[in-house]
């Protein structure tokens, strides 16, 4: 197989996949880890895929190279550097070895790229977020179980919710579709159904919204603002807004440019 043929080989494999270990890359490529490797840093150099612990996960465009996306796919090339700029900022919330809950969303994804190689024991419903974690050794990773809603990539439902009405995690990461006088809103009732336990059952609840999120309104409400802990948001956020949420008794923390 010709180098140019190997590589795009490869790209098509991570992006049907998500991601992939290096064990089964090599073997379906027909050469060495370190063959592997040194394509993957190409890829990486591209800004088409990630280097894990022990293999690599995809963040360029799945569609486009055959893979079959989750529609929030679709939704992951919105505001990019913004989102990516929300997560890094979140990222100093947290301590190795914490319990944290992630919801899903192509915001609370991006936060999850940034915790890969982070001990910690980790519960979410998002498939995508799990599958960045499949090969990750010091990470205990729980699923909520539910039945699958494939236009979020999440698992909802009874067996979701009962499963969060029985555990307790330190901070839980949450994502919104929009937020109104004081109140945050999704888009779907079970998706507002399984949010609303896992507020009931975290210590600390921490919502990732970029500013365009503000003055939007979505069909269900979550939750009240003062339920929430702490917002992180990009600087774009208006004086308003940023004012609202300190008198919500929210901590603010600005991702800056």
């Amino acid at each position: 197989m010709l180098i140019a043929e190997r590589q795009t080989r490869l790209q098509e494999l991570l992006a049907q996949r998500g991601m992939a270990d290096m064990d089964s890359l090599a073997v379906q490529l027909n050469v060495s880890q370190s063959t592997v490797r040194r394509d993957i840093e190409q890829l990486e150099q591209l800004g088409l895929a990630r280097r894990t612990h022990g293999g690599a996960i995809w963040i360029g465009d799945r569609a486009a190279t055959g893979g079959r996306p989750y529609a929030f796919d679709a939704r992951m090339d919105y505001q990019i550097d913004i989102k990516r700029r929300i997560a890094k900022a979140a990222k100093s919330l947290i301590q190795p070895g914490q319990t944290i809950l992630l919801d899903g969303g192509t915001t609370t994804f991006y936060f999850a790229q940034e915790l890969v190689g982070m001990q910690m024991q980790l519960i979410t419903n998002s498939l995508p977020i799990a599958n960045l974690f499949l090969n990750e050794d010091n990470v205990e990773l729980i699923l909520t179980g539910g039945v699958m809603y494939p236009r979020y990539g999440v698992l909802l439902g009874p067996a979701a919710e009962q499963l969060l009405a029985g555990i307790h995690t330190q901070t839980t990461f949450l994502s919104a579709a929009g937020i109104v006088e004081g109140w945050l809103y999704n888009q779907n009732m079970l998706l507002v159904q399984a949010e609303m336990k896992m507020i009931e059952c975290s210590q600390r609840v921490v919502l990732l919204a970029d500013s365009g999120k503000f003055g939007q309104q979505a069909l269900v409400k979550l939750c009240e603002l003062n339920e929430i802990d702490t917002v992180v948001c990009d600087a774009a956020l208006a004086e308003s807004y940023r004012k609202e949420i300190c008198d919500a008794g929210c901590e603010l923390v600005i991702a800056e440019d």
